[in-house]
């Protein structure tokens, strides 16, 4: 598997010599499937929160709604309940605090172990949640899997920058996502399975199969290497050099090796990385990381996600056209997460993000529309046809997100933080998506309710802003060595270099093409000053 060597060429001018090595794809295939349990545990709970059977048991009072019908209540109000949300959300906010525990032992203990304790939540909280005989039951189980999320998405995207090679960096990285997808397919392909069982214990098979994805990654975590970035941080030279040398294929990695030492010896003058982060010169990396967070929950794709059988179900598909569409919605996801990582690497971050933004904007407004005119509080006049539309329309916003956003959200920010401020930047990158993923799976069956067919509208808007930000704002990063970011993005990008220590507002604004390639390299992105 090992392919021909390659090399990167940093600011300094010193090359980077790598081999795609076995190890290399072995070790991010075994860590990504810490993915494979975030995007099951996404699936299965949209799932089962469809069912009668596991609504008849934990939510009498939601079963009761779904089975009194429309003329009871409104077609949009059906699932509008705090308790049903709670059970989505929970595991998200559990995932929230457990980052902050989760940024100590990967700076402390590596990268590696991180990822293993990650497996041992996962595998209790999916025991729990199996053999649930009460709400609180049920609950405790979740909050236990949003332990194992945050530990997971804390470690892996980290875990997957820093052992790959430059050049395929963003490809590897994007495993974590597919890895996503893929369980956000095999849940809907298990809901749908098990759906069909009868004797009332179908969502226990549901639930209890996202023991699979847990023993994957716990035993992933014990096979994998640990990155010798890591190991450097932590004063084990000598085998961060092995390590680097092992992985890289070859025993020319001195100027690599240079750089590693060079980023730890920084990343030790820091005392406290969190307040470290608030510095001028780490905002840059911070406001991106933030931001790229919050918008990726804002474009939609997690209510669509956790509810996707029940929003199915909403518009009038019966259940078993929902769970099926649902099985739809998912391939498309993993399929066009494929497109981005052959993409990713070639045609750059910014490029995926425009075009998505467009893409995704479209099938919105125009799946509102379908809504408003067709789907009323106690009608569904949604015709076979116009309900096939809508499936597409909705699997065209899902494969625009997946080749985008989804994939993206992860890798930018796992990138451009420098080691000093790694795991920290990445610990906030984690606790910010899970907040506001937690805020969205939490309100967005009350949202459904209150905004009816208004919910598309309110997401599209939300595309439209962050669009514009990747405009503007955010820096292009493809093969750029992870230790060179500093120096090669945002000293050169037209607004964020005026936030680095060695340069000045009035060394910022120059003239130069579209793409950000000025002529005396001060740029990384679409300056207005120039161009408006």
């Amino acid at each position: 598997m090992a392919g021909g060597g390659f090399a990167t060429a940093p600011a300094n001018g010193v090359e980077f010599e790598a081999k795609i090595t076995p190890i290399v794809i072995i070790s991010c295939i075994m860590a990504a499937t810490g993915g494979l349990m975030f995007g099951y545990d996404v699936g299965v709970s949209g799932g089962v929160t469809s069912m009668p059977d596991f609504l008849k048991k934990f939510f009498p009072v939601v079963y009761r709604k779904v089975e009194a019908g429309a003329d009871k209540d409104s077609n949009y109000c059906k699932y509008d309940n705090q308790g049903l949300q709670l059970f989505t959300s929970s595991l998200y906010l559990a995932g929230l605090t457990a980052t902050f525990f989760a940024s100590y032992t990967t700076r402390t203990l590596g990268r590696r172990p991180t990822m293993l304790i990650a497996g041992v939540f996962f595998i209790i909280g999916v025991i729990l949640n199996a053999a649930a005989h009460n709400l609180a039951m049920l609950i405790a189980g979740r909050i236990l899997l949003g332990c194992g999320v945050g530990f997971a998405n804390q470690a892996v995207p980290l875990f997957l920058s820093e052992i790959a090679p430059t050049k395929i960096r963003g490809g590897l990285n994007i495993l974590f996502q597919l890895n996503v997808t893929i369980g956000i397919l095999f849940a809907n392909l298990v809901n749908y399975g098990t759906a069909k069982i009868k004797g009332g214990w179908g969502w226990r098979l549901s639930l209890g199969l996202a023991g699979v994805p847990a023993l994957l990654l716990t035993v992933g975590a014990l096979l994998v290497t640990e990155t010798p970035n890591s190991l450097v941080e932590r004063g084990r030279l000598d085998e961060g050099k092995a390590v680097l040398r092992k992985i890289r294929g070859t025993d020319n990695v001195e100027p690599e090796f240079a750089d590693l030492l060079e980023a730890s010896r920084l990343a030790k003058e820091v005392k406290h990385p969190f307040r470290n982060l608030l510095q001028r010169r780490n905002r840059p990396q911070l406001v991106i990381a933030v931001a790229l967070q919050i918008f990726q929950q804002c474009t939609g794709i997690n209510a669509i996600m956790f509810y996707a059988p029940v929003l199915f179900s909403t518009l009038g598909f019966g259940n078993d056209a929902a769970l099926y569409s649902a099985v739809v919605t998912g391939a498309v996801n993993v399929l066009s997460t494929l497109v981005s990582i052959y993409s990713v690497d070639k045609v750059g971050r910014r490029v995926l993000l425009l075009e998505a933004g467009v893409q995704m904007f479209f099938s919105q407004v125009v799946i509102a529309i379908i809504l408003g005119i067709k789907v009323t509080d106690h009608s569904q006049n949604l015709s076979k046809g116009f309900a096939i539309l809508v499936v597409v329309l909705i699997c065209t916003y899902v494969a625009a997100f997946a080749w985008s956003w989804g994939p993206l959200g992860w890798l930018i920010p796992s990138e451009t933080f420098p080691l000093e401020t790694r795991s920290a930047g990445q610990s906030v990158t984690v606790c910010v998506n899970l907040l506001f993923t937690f805020i969205i799976a939490q309100a967005f069956l009350s949202m459904l309710c209150h905004f009816k067919f208004g919910i598309f509208l309110f997401f599209s808007s939300w595309v439209l802003v962050m669009s514009v930000f990747v405009m503007f704002l955010l820096p292009e990063t493809k093969n750029i060595p992870i230790e060179e970011m500093t120096e090669r993005v945002w000293k050169k990008h037209w607004f964020w270099a005026r936030f680095m220590d060695d340069h000045h507002d009035d060394q910022v604004f120059v003239s130069g093409d579209v793409n950000g390639k000025k002529s005396n390299g001060k740029s990384n992105g679409f300056d207005p000053s120039t161009r408006l």
